[in-house]
């Protein structure tokens, strides 16, 4: 019979202490230089939604726009613009005489500037995009 030896309980605690610091803040306060060149300064485009809603349409072709917009054309300019004012993906066609869709269609990431304007670019790949923080 092998004999019961009594011991005090004891309490084991560990400490979770991090080694490293992360940021968990994502974007937040990311400024994009974002270069408004998509399609040629003397024609106008329907600009749509990636889902085919129009956002700023001459509106003769699905009967009305949903901004005040009648179309883009392209302002050339580099925009510094926050992360969080408003960048949808989205496509275009150039308008015909008559405001409507001609031509190749045209992937374009839009730039809404808080839902307030309409400027579009070519270069999707917002990763490779110039930044500075704000």
């Amino acid at each position: 019979m092998k004999k019961q030896t009594w011991e005090e309980p004891q309490i084991l605690v560990q400490k979770f202490i991090p080694n490293e610091y992360v940021a968990a803040c994502g974007d937040r306060g990311r400024v994009y230089n974002f270069k408004c060149n998509a399609g040629n300064k003397r024609n106008e485009y329907n600009v749509y939604l990636e889902d085919g809603t129009p956002y700023a349409t001459s509106g003769h072709d699905y009967g009305g726009c949903h901004t005040d917009y009648y179309g883009y054309s392209p302002c050339g300019e580099t925009h510094e613009a926050n992360s969080d004012s408003g960048f949808l993906k989205g496509y275009m066609y150039e308008q015909d005489l008559r405001g409507r869709d001609k031509g190749k269609r045209i992937n374009v990431i839009i730039w809404t500037d808080n839902y307030t304007d309409v400027h579009c670019t070519t270069e999707l790949n917002m990763n490779e995009w110039t930044t500075a923080k704000s």
